[in-house]
């Protein structure tokens, strides 16, 4: 693991919770049931909502404001003096934002970091991604969809996918028929019905869009048929509204046994200086969701890697897009380029389209709000969709296979093809060729649904832990001059002789504790023992606020086997 800390000013201390404030809600932990837990409620004067997870309750006080920059300490005083109470937190609302593209800035050029290709050049080098001329699709805009890549007759049967967003419009006729109401929920206003909230400027389009492209209906002369087009398609409203641990809480794990998969394309504010991530009870979700979710297979969870490149962000500072549990999907561009916005970083998995540079890349077609189609749709937010998609054809072909499953199939069958124009391709410990930018490449919808209809489910997954002692002499000097770098190299047999003994690695995670007067200016690099190097921290020049413990994981190692004698 090394640490580099380049020379540093002071700047101006940026608060990563700006936008937060305190809410009247509570999740409270209470072993006995429901009826202890509305007890409890009632002595304390907290009206009882629900229950989030199992043995924890959401509680809201009667009298409290909905909105407060301040905790209100009494009352959680109050909560963690009762015997009945293991735990319990005053729940804060954050900010999360949809990953839609916006329009870059460039005064007189394109938008990509690559910007020396042609439609000929593509075409010479990907002909298996136009649409197939022989097909019998008659939907509108059919022919426009140039970043469709398969036609192996599985189109999502059998299979539910779940976005989660800002509602949607389900009676939406080339959404109507595939909507199912038994995966859906309001949770901004906990109810059954997830409509988009009708606004004046439409603002509530996104998760309508990101529906269409996984499911919208095919051969019905409408719009374009979804990646899946015959999957089911439910939605979770929980980004129009106050969005707490709790709300997240309860979309990840809304009906765990009947939804397949589920699809993200938002997360914290992509800003170049923002490190956040799931809270105590979302990351209990993700564990129970890939635990016992879809009847022990585990539950499916895709997530839009995010849009600040232009700012310089680094989607390891994302503990949503990092997570082990999280299927991790950036965007390529229809001429195989970095989009502008698109974030670097070592737990991204793999790569689908979407838009790039606005003047001669096109972006991305699916369904729009009032009944329309748009062709407009943009960012990693489009390509988290299609990702959820071409799981879902995978899913259709083999629904035997597990979480983990899964990923594999996405590394294994993803492709690194010339024409994904990436900053840098380096290849791992077996081979596989990786980059921070795709991943192990482009999702390829055809070669995973081959591998799965032959595939061998992976084993039990294990875990190794390994602890780097700053008391034996892998301290960091006081006070770290300018262009400071560091070296602390951690020994493992891979817990040899003991049930947790891994063989096979699938991925790392770095668990860093540092103080430096400005995280920005800190970077870690993680290297392999067959030199396979990832990158989990880089400089973000907008990022003034001192560091702090920060989880960082690693997918780039996938599929090593490592040596640890």
């Amino acid at each position: 693991l090394s640490v580099s800390k380049d020379s540093i000013s002071d700047g101006e201390k940026d608060s990563a919770s700006s936008g937060s404030h305190f809410t009247p809600y509570w999740a409270v932990q209470i072993s006995g049931g429901v009826s202890a837990a509305k007890e409890v409620a009632r002595r304390h004067g907290f009206h009882f909502v629900g229950q989030i997870l199992p043995d924890i309750y959401s509680f809201r006080h009667r009298r409290l404001t909905r909105r407060s920059a301040s905790p209100a300490g009494r009352n959680q005083r109050l909560l963690k003096s009762d015997r009945q109470v293991l735990w319990a937190e005053q729940q804060v609302a954050r900010r999360r934002v949809k990953r839609d593209g916006i329009p870059p800035s460039f005064p007189k050029h394109g938008g990509s970091w690559i910007r020396d290709s042609t439609p000929q050049w593509r075409s010479r080098y990907a002909p298996a991604w136009q649409p197939d001329s022989g097909s019998n699709m008659n939907d509108e805009k059919w022919h426009k969809m140039w970043y469709m890549a398969w036609q192996m007759g599985y189109r999502g049967q059998n299979v539910v996918v779940c976005v989660l967003d800002d509602g949607i419009e389900w009676k939406h006729p080339d959404l109507r028929r595939n909507y199912d109401r038994k995966a859906s929920f309001d949770a901004n206003s906990n109810d059954k019905d997830p409509s988009a909230r009708p606004t004046k400027n439409d603002e509530n389009k996104h998760g309508t869009r990101c529906a269409g492209q996984i499911s919208a209906l095919g051969n019905n002369r409408l719009c374009v048929p979804g990646i899946a087009h015959e999957a089911r398609i439910g939605a979770i409203r929980m980004l129009d509204g106050e969005v707490t641990d709790t709300v997240e809480t309860v979309s990840l794990s809304y009906q765990t046994h009947y939804i397949d998969i589920y699809s993200s394309s938002w997360g914290p504010e992509d800003d170049g200086k923002t490190v956040e991530g799931p809270g105590r009870l979302t990351q209990q979700a993700f564990q129970i969701g890939v635990q016992s979710g879809r009847v022990g297979l585990g539950s499916i969870y895709i997530w839009a890697s995010g849009n600040g490149g232009q700012k310089g962000d680094n989607c390891n500072t994302d503990g949503y897009t990092n997570s082990i549990y999280t299927l991790s999907v950036n965007s390529v561009s229809e001429f195989g380029a970095v989009p502008w916005y698109s974030e670097p970083c070592s737990s991204t998995l793999a790569a689908t389209y979407s838009s790039g540079e606005e003047r001669r890349e096109r972006a991305i077609i699916t369904t729009d709000l009032h009944g329309r189609c748009t062709e407009s749709h943009t960012g990693t937010s489009a390509s988290a969709p299609i990702a959820a998609g071409i799981a879902a054809l995978v899913l259709s072909a083999n629904p035997s296979l597990t979480w983990r499953d899964m990923q594999h199939l996405v590394v294994r069958g993803a492709n690194p093809s010339p024409y994904l124009k990436s900053r840098e391709w380096l290849v791992n410990g077996v081979g596989r060729r990786v980059s921070h930018d795709f991943g192990f490449g482009l999702m390829d919808a055809a070669a995973m649904v081959s591998l799965a209809l032959n595939w061998t489910r992976v084993p039990e997954q294990r875990t190794c832990e390994l602890w780097l002692r700053t008391d034996r002499g892998h301290q960091l000097p006081a006070d770290v001059p300018p262009n400071y770098d560091r070296t602390f190299r951690l020994y493992s047999d891979g817990c040899l002789g003991t049930r947790h003994r891994v063989l096979y690695l699938e991925h790392v995670q770095a668990k860093v504790s540092l103080l430096a007067s400005v995280r920005g200016r800190v970077q870690l690099w993680l290297h392999s023992p067959l030199g396979t190097v990832s990158q989990l921290l880089t400089k973000r020049k907008f990022d003034q606020k001192v560091t702090e413990c920060w989880r960082e994981p690693a997918k780039r190692h996938f599929g090593v086997f490592e040596s640890f004698l």
